[in-house]
């Protein structure tokens, strides 16, 4: 054996022959030419001084030598795919792609500041960047189609992605401006103002329905919506009422006025907004995009809100923890 150490391009061919048995199924996988891989292994061949493949077995075997060296190969290999990942971390620069979604209650004013942060910290990084509902962009973080997002906590903690609460959105009543009626009006149908739900096959909805039946609230199931929009511009109208979070509220700026909200009047109930990530590489950014989140939640939504319903201060706020 030489002094020197062998080359990187060597182990790594090594390893593609090994776990394929075929020089030609290394060169493919490589991307390079059989004469160049059948070189590449000749050579750290005889760097070592010892046959590390059973050349005249088809396919192609590892000698006794051969095994022992691809243990401390396989872990080389490793240790320089987990620097990588370090050193992504450390020098944002080094990211090239990044999968991004931010659930659609943020679409108009918080999203967009996050994410102009998000190309001045990482200029050259390509980003691919979804807006969805909380329930199909924690579909696409179980099917490691994201690296980031931001989305309403689910029932159960997802495998192997690590969660960062940022907000806690509590459940409230939105009314027409001019209802003088309360709460206990309202889900007691004693208002005369029809229910509008969200669709129970949302999150929010689901949380909302199922708050409903711990407290045997039972209520007309006439109207059913998928966007906070729809629901609002109708309350708006003075034509229902529906239960939301003062995030939602938010957003629906062109309702501000003729819509207001009044507190949920049994036990009260809350979602919570987190911040996911799928790789620990990723978590220095995740950092990054986190104080810029909250930052923009305190200044875009939090604020005018309590400013408005100062009743809602202690319960419409960060998770900073």
């Amino acid at each position: 054996m030489t002094g020197a150490h062998p080359s990187l391009k060597w182990l790594s061919t090594f390893r593609a022959i090994a776990q394929s048995g075929s020089v030609q199924a290394a060169a493919a996988q490589t991307q390079q030419s059989v004469s160049t891989v059948s070189h590449q292994l000749q050579s750290l061949e005889k760097h070592l001084g010892a046959g590390l493949m059973d050349h005249t077995c088809r396919p192609m075997v590892l000698t006794p030598q051969g095994a022992i060296y691809l243990r401390h190969v396989e872990e080389v290999l490793k240790l320089l795919d987990q620097a990588r990942g370090d050193l992504e971390s450390i020098v944002p620069d080094a990211l090239r792609h990044l999968r991004f979604a931010m659930i659609d209650d943020f679409e108009d004013d918080v999203g967009p500041a996050v994410t102009r942060l998000l190309t001045q910290t990482l200029p050259n990084c390509r980003f691919t960047h979804y807006t969805r509902t909380s329930h199909d962009i924690l579909s696409l973080l179980r099917n490691r189609e994201l690296d980031i997002a931001v989305a309403t906590q689910p029932q159960s903690p997802l495998p192997d992605v690590a969660e960062y609460p940022v907000l806690r959105d509590p459940f409230v009543l939105a009314v027409p401006a001019a209802f003088a009626g309360n709460g206990e009006d309202l889900i007691t149908g004693r208002s005369g103002l029809p229910f509008l739900r969200y669709m129970r096959g949302q999150i929010m909805g689901g949380q909302i329905e199922a708050q409903l039946t711990r407290l045997g609230i039972k209520l007309p199931n006439q109207f059913e919506f998928d966007s906070t929009a729809s629901i609002l511009a109708l309350v708006a109208q003075n034509s229902g009422w529906a239960i939301t979070t003062p995030s939602n509220f938010a957003r629906s700026k062109q309702f501000h006025g003729r819509v207001r909200l009044i507190a949920f009047p049994r036990k009260g109930f809350a979602r919570t907004i987190s911040m996911f990530v799928a790789a620990p590489h990723l978590t220095d950014i995740a950092q990054t995009i986190g104080t810029a989140l909250r930052s923009q939640l305190a200044t875009q939504s939090i604020g005018p809100v309590t400013e408005a319903h100062p009743w809602l201060v202690d319960g419409y706020r960060l998770i900073t923890d």
